[in-house]
């Protein structure tokens, strides 16, 4: 269940893999890699909160299609 701060709401990472489709390890590669930047925001235990936004961009990421030229 996404958390209401000021107005915002965020994902945890456990909600996020689960509406984008993609495993924890490949969000914390994403995020090793830099394909995504760590998210700005982490609550009191040191958990990644991702913003509706930040959320989308993965998204979309997760569904892109790559060509491959043989």
């Amino acid at each position: 269940m996404p958390v209401t701060l000021g107005g915002q709401k965020y994902y945890r990472t456990a909600e996020v893999c689960r509406v984008v489709g993609i495993s924890r390890t490949t969000l914390f590669r994403w995020l090793m890699e830099g394909v995504f930047s760590e998210p700005e925001n982490r609550d009191r235990r040191g958990w990644r909160l991702f913003t509706e936004d930040e959320v989308g961009q993965l998204e979309i990421e997760a569904n892109r299609i790559h060509k491959i030229n043989y």
